[in-house]
């Protein structure tokens, strides 16, 4: 609970006390979480709209007996309840001035399916791509398909009445949805589905749907009249489906942004999986004509048509995770693309209908401008470029960014030029233009003007240009409101585009289930004003205070403060599977250990907004305490949050005010000391064999007793002489091996296995010695970074940069083992010095198989590999080689051994992460990481098998959790060296 502050003034003290009597009666009720803390609320106070407002409190309910004592609760004190899912809306839905439901953590799953009836019921924390896993097995899936379907869930899905890139087959969340079961604001259950209404249910739920059926047929001129043509429709309520004869009552509630009840489970319609796939790559030189060919396309009846436009082409060109997508699928250099994609069980009959895309682009003067994608494989990134378009739009650097607030109008296709047309003026009127991207199928256009909200002007061009588009959607007769629901952005625009008398209707749809207004108020109806800035994150006064100096260089982001706000809180971190990120987030489903739940501590600490001293907190520290420094968000978040590159920053601050404790004394300096401790190795292994030293080390440094520490070994020695400068022919055949701390000490059998295998391939090998330091090895600094050290991290980075320098500079490159090491050498080090002193080693720190994938693929070199017979390689990628994708090096060097079967594991991190999973406080969320998918994949490998891993982390883990042995790619190698 929030400590009792004397100082307050008389409103504030009763303020707090109400809170903390609130959060008293909650822990009271509820056996789910309750938390009050600035920080978890400052997590919550925001979605991925513009807005924030600091609830009361958030708590996770873990079943329906907590929903309802939430709200009872909750109703008692006078608050209102606001439920949230992914918290994904781009509207400002599921976030006020009142008590949270975070429903994702623990109220979610499947309670009922019947794939013969072709329906689910989940509960409504569950997310959607979770759920299409689940189904996949009967060959059926629920077809509504958001970009976000990674991460957002079902129950939120309802609430927005969500759609997605297929709609145009498969419509929107309403036209799938057969029931809903929920609560009213009080705590009363009900449920609701296909008509007649039923007897089962209560007088009080039967009064409302009668009194709202005939409010709709009072109303049905009007409904049929000014409710928008186009199928994508989410604004105000859905009374137009209290219309036919026999109405699915449930309905009603689609849309309805959590304002008229809360959900607790949800029967789905499901559809059957198509048996094939295939895609169309549409090329134009201009926007207009892309549009104007749009209605032309879904002539032919595709499943989807998606526009990816040019700020998303030229910014995507600048994003990792994208280039080689964009590349494979673009031919020259084409203004923006329509995806055009065709699915059935027929793949003959598909790739015919490309031939049909394909003649009617000729036709309409775009001969040869349709790509073909096929292969599933192919059509997966491309869908992931699209589905990441807004996260790519937002990566723009600067304070200008592309806003929603009129992203999802929807248009009949015969206007759609006209239309962005128009809307284009209105943005070059007000001095500014947008990004454009989406659904062109059904005429729903994600068009976000760039604007600077953090500026007065920004929030005034904002309302500008919401009202004139207003007026265009009336006058194209389109729907203000196509995908993404009303909240905040848009519920002040409901009264003007549907009338008084409707929003009258609408309000009384409100007050019907919801008459003391406690339930997600002020959205839909009786709005806030969407201009408003005391609503906004960017406030009146924002400004970052601290860190006052960085320890790190944060100019190409536009200092500290402007790369925390790259985080749009989109959400993409949330996602459970594929990729890296978030590997914390993903053991524990807890907002406070993701990137974006980082991201918004920061960001709210650093502008002041969690109270003095807040980035220096114990509380700062706890969020991100379970950071495994992965540096998965680096790539796999299109605005590229380097969530790994801020731990190190904010360590650097903390440890600096609050000292440097022993553990992280023992991990900074390892590199230092090493030599020393392999001194008296025998002495130091003994740690794991006597219980009782393993339980001391646990008790007085924190290593705990449940994990082996590495073996300390013989150092490996380098026994060629110390190289000149002049020894470098510079034909690409001199490599300096580097030698990191950690198989130099622990797995030295590793770097003579990579000395014999780079000798074999017929390289030259130099031994660098640097001048300062003695006879201590280079060092890359990783270890100090790590614990926040950065002036001794810098310092070890000079040393080794200034002793690599003359070698490299005549033509030789650095190669490593260990993954984060030499990554360390790209990434970290041109944050820790000036680029004049790490440019030149750009491009020339390289990892062993990256080296080897390149010359080998080039035919510089050759392996004499002896046949391994079919025997099966299960591969691990370390963090950082998917981070840095080279991931693809590994692959090539493996299945470059003859005989050599080659399978990768799907996993995110192993969760050891250097020193992570040696700490006590760590080494649960630790063993969970590992079991998510890693540690599960190796037990299924036969015995005879090869685990590879190139991470000393990685092996670690991977030996501890099953007792296998995995190895390095050097050694694999190695032993398949032809011998003789």
């Amino acid at each position: 609970m929030n400590a009792p502050n004397t100082q307050l003034t008389p409103p504030a003290a009763r303020s707090v006390a109400r809170s903390q009597a609130l959060e008293t009666a909650l822990r009271k009720q509820m056996e789910g979480e309750v938390r009050f803390d600035n920080f978890t609320r400052g997590r919550y106070a925001t979605d991925a709209s513009i807005y924030q407002i600091m609830p009361k409190g958030v708590v996770f309910p873990k079943h329906e007996a907590d929903i309802q004592a939430a709200l009872t609760v909750a109703a008692a004190h006078d608050v209102p309840v606001i439920a949230r899912g992914g918290g994904t809306s781009q509207n400002g839905q599921p976030i006020g001035n009142g008590l949270i439901l975070d429903m994702s953590r623990y109220f979610n799953g499947v309670t009922d399916y019947d794939p013969a009836a072709r329906s689910v019921r989940v509960r409504p924390g569950t997310v959607l791509n979770t759920l299409n896993d689940f189904l996949r097995k009967d060959g059926l899936f629920f077809p509504v398909e958001p970009s976000t379907a990674s991460r957002c869930t079902i129950g939120g899905m309802c609430g927005n009445n969500s759609s997605g890139a297929r709609s145009l087959r498969f419509g929107k969340t309403v036209d799938n949805v057969l029931a809903m079961d929920g609560m009213f604001h009080d705590g009363e259950q009900f449920s609701l589905g296909m008509g007649p209404l039923s007897n089962d249910l209560s007088p009080r739920t039967r009064g409302i749907m009668e009194r709202l059926t005939a409010l709709a047929q009072l109303h049905r001129t009007d409904i049929e009249t000014i409710f928008p043509k186009v199928q994508r429709r989410v604004g105000g309520y859905n009374l137009d489906e209290l219309l036919p004869e026999q109405p699915n009552y449930s309905h009603l509630l689609v849309g309805s942004e959590g304002t008229l009840a809360l959900t607790t489970g949800v029967t789905l319609k499901l559809s059957t999986l198509s048996k094939h796939r295939v895609m169309g790559v549409c090329h134009f030189p201009n926007f207009r004509q892309a549009m104007e060919t749009t209605q032309h396309i879904v002539d032919l009846d595709p499943v989807a048509v998606e526009l990816v436009d040019n700020n998303v082409l030229v910014l995507g060109a600048d994003i990792p995770l994208f280039v080689k997508t964009l590349g494979d699928i673009t031919r020259g250099t084409p203004n923006c693309l329509l995806l055009v994609e065709f699915a059935g069980d027929d793949l003959e009959a598909l790739k015919h209908d490309l031939k049909r895309l394909d003649q009617c682009m000729s036709d309409y003067g775009f001969p040869d401008a349709v790509v073909e994608v096929i292969e599933p494989a192919r059509q997966k990134p491309v869908w992931e470029v699209r589905e990441a378009c807004l996260n790519i739009m937002m990566s723009m650097k600067g304070d200008g960014k592309p806003i929603s607030f009129i992203e999802d109008c929807a248009v009949p296709l015969e206007h759609l030029a006209d239309y962005t047309d128009a809307v284009t003026d209105v943005f070059s009127r007000h001095g500014t233009v947008g990004t454009w991207y989406a659904h062109a199928s059904v005429g729903c256009l994600h068009v976000r003007p760039i604007l600077n909200m953090k500026e007065e002007d920004g929030v005034r061009k904002m309302r500008a240009i919401a009202e004139e588009t207003a007026d265009l959607v009336q006058k194209y007769k389109d729907s203000f409101s196509g995908e993404h629901g009303d909240g905040i952005s848009r519920s002040e625009f409901v009264e003007p585009l549907f009338g008084a008398k409707l929003t009258r209707a609408f309000e009384a749809v409100k007050d019907e289930f919801d008459p003391q207004n406690k339930l997600n108020p002020n959205k839909i109806v009786r709005p806030l004003k969407m201009d408003d800035r005391s609503l906004m994150r960017f406030k009146p006064g924002y400004a970052v205070t601290e860190p006052r100096q960085t320890a790190l260089d944060w100019s190409d982001w536009g200092g500290f403060g402007s790369a925390v706000e790259m985080c749009n809180n989109n959400g993409t971190c949330r996602k459970l599977a594929g990729g890296t990120m978030c590997p914390s987030y993903r053991a524990t489903l807890d907002e406070q250990h993701l990137t974006r739940g980082r991201a918004n501590s920061l960001r709210l600490a650093i502008s002041g907004q969690l109270g003095p001293d807040a980035f220096t907190s114990p509380e700062m520290k706890a969020t991100l305490d379970l950071c495994v420094s992965c540096k998965g968000c680096k790539r796999d978040c299109p605005t590229g949050v380097d969530m790994a590159r801020m731990k190190i920053e904010f360590l650097h601050h903390y440890f600096g005010k609050h000292g440097l404790p022993l553990r992280e004394k023992l991990i900074a300096h390892l590199p230092r000391y090493a030599r020393y401790a392999s001194w008296i190795a025998p002495l130091l292994n003994l740690r794991d064999r006597i219980p009782l030293v393993a339980r001391l080390s646990e008790r007085m440094i924190g290593f705990s007793a449940q994990r082996s520490l590495p073996k300390w070994r013989r150092p490996w020695k380098e026994t060629d002489r110390i190289a000149r400068r002049e020894d470098v022919v510079g034909d690409g055949r001199d490599l300096i091996l580097f030698g990191d701390t950690f198989n130099r000490y622990f797995e030295p059998e590793n770097l003579e296995a990579a000395k014999r295998v780079l000798v074999a391939a017929g390289y030259r090998l130099h031994r660098v010695q640097p001048s300062l330091g003695g006879s201590r090895p280079m060092c890359c600094g990783r270890t100090y970074l790590a614990a926040g050290q950065t002036d001794a991290a810098r310092s070890e980075a000079k040393r080794s940069l200034d002793a690599l320098r003359p070698f490299v500079e005549r033509g030789a490159r650095v190669i490593g083992l260990e993954p984060s090491c030499i990554m360390g050498f790209r990434d970290e080090m041109t944050a820790l010095l000036p680029a004049t002193e790490t440019a030149f080693i750009q491009g020339k720190a390289l990892l062993f198989e990256e080296v080897l994938a390149a010359d080998l693929r080039t035919g510089q070199i050759q392996l004499p590999l002896a046949d391994q017979g079919g025997r099966i390689a299960h591969l691990h990628g370390h963090c950082h080689q998917k981070a840095f994708a080279v991931m693809g090096s590994v692959e090539t060097v493996l299945r470059s051994v003859p005989g050599l079967e080659v399978n990768v594991i799907e996993s995110s991190c192993c969760g050891m992460s250097g020193a992570f999973g040696y700490a006590t406080e760590n080494i649960e969320v630790s063993k969970k990481m590992a079991e998510l998918s890693l540690l599960p994949a190796v037990r299924k490998a036969a015995a005879g098998d090869l685990i590879v891993a190139d991470g000393t982390s990685c092996r670690h883990q991977i030996h501890d959790g099953t007792g296998r042995d995995a190895i390095h790619v050097a050694l694999v190698l190695d032993q398949a060296l032809q011998k003789g």
